[in-house]
């Protein structure tokens, strides 16, 4: 099955990534992750920006109200869900400037976890973390590339999780106690289709993953057979999150680094479609 994408904003991004849906916002926020930005698209379709840091790789809704950026190398909560409230520091992960915080998101249990990457890519110089409630730091999965999609499956007992330089997107097995364990492949994506990047699973237990240089939207059934596909007038997607009232829209950023944009003028822009399947609300961190 193919399914039309239409855009929802220009190219307000340069390196769009991470979109959520909230209904406590009242709607999507994503980051401009290289620009440290965190986006908030207002009902009028206006788009707010605020300036956390050198990076903003992560924005997701805390149980207790506010929200929680991870950001270049530190973790950095707000009280309130006002885009523009303070932001407190839980302070420097790691000292390395060579590596960065990547993509993320919360299990079952509130539990927050996030993935970094090297700025070069360095092969297996990124690590998958998940945050303690001091806010420290323990290794899930060590030297992987670039850390990247991370969702589970409605019923929480499995997790799926890309490291783009990979080709693959993995599934893990899920326990309250025992946390993540025997990882082993999902799907693969052929090199010519692309790369996996962000993903989400949908309330039938579909997994959407955006394709970096692919030019599309995959969709997975539980059983790993492709079952529809989102072609973008873009090279470089970079993440999918459904929202809307009802959880109907599949939200896709996109990316302009290293973009012509006379050959891809709407790189960059954020992009919606209308997929016929629901997805599920967005798990908030207890941090």
């Amino acid at each position: 099955m193919t399914i039309a994408p239409y855009t929802v904003t220009d190219p307000v991004a340069q390196h769009g990534e991470g979109p959520v849906w909230s209904s406590r916002w009242g709607g999507l926020r994503w980051v401009d992750m290289l620009a440290g930005d965190v986006l908030a698209l207002d009902a009028d379709g206006a788009v707010r920006r605020r300036h956390v840091g050198a990076v903003a790789a992560v924005v997701r809704p805390r149980a207790s109200g506010g929200y929680l950026v991870a950001s270049e190398r530190e973790l950095l909560l707000s009280g309130s869900d006002d885009l523009d409230a303070p932001l407190r520091s839980l302070g420097e992960a790691w000292s390395d400037p060579a590596i960065r915080m990547n993509e993320g998101g919360c299990d079952p249990d509130g539990r927050f976890y996030i993935g970094s990457m090297a700025y070069d890519a360095g092969r297996g110089r990124g690590s998958f973390y998940v945050a303690e409630q001091d806010g420290s730091l323990r290794v899930v999965l060590p030297e992987v590339t670039i850390s990247n999609g991370f969702d589970f499956s409605p019923d929480g007992a499995l997790a799926y999780y890309a490291d783009t330089e990979t080709g693959r997107i993995d599934v893990l097995d899920y326990e309250p106690e025992g946390g993540l364990t025997g990882r082993r492949p999902f799907v693969s994506v052929e090199p010519e289709h692309g790369a996996p990047d962000g993903l989400t699973v949908d309330a039938e237990g579909g997994v959407w993953v955006a394709l970096w240089q692919g030019g599309a939207v995959r969709r997975y059934t539980p059983q790993g057979r492709l079952d529809a596909v989102i072609d973008l007038p873009v090279r470089k997607v970079t993440a999918v999150t459904f929202g809307g009232a009802d959880l109907d829209r599949l939200f896709i950023t996109t990316s302009a680094l290293g973009v012509d944009r006379a050959e891809q003028p709407d790189a960059g822009a954020l992009f919606a479609a209308d997929p016929g399947v629901r997805g599920r609300p967005v798990r908030p961190t207890t941090l």
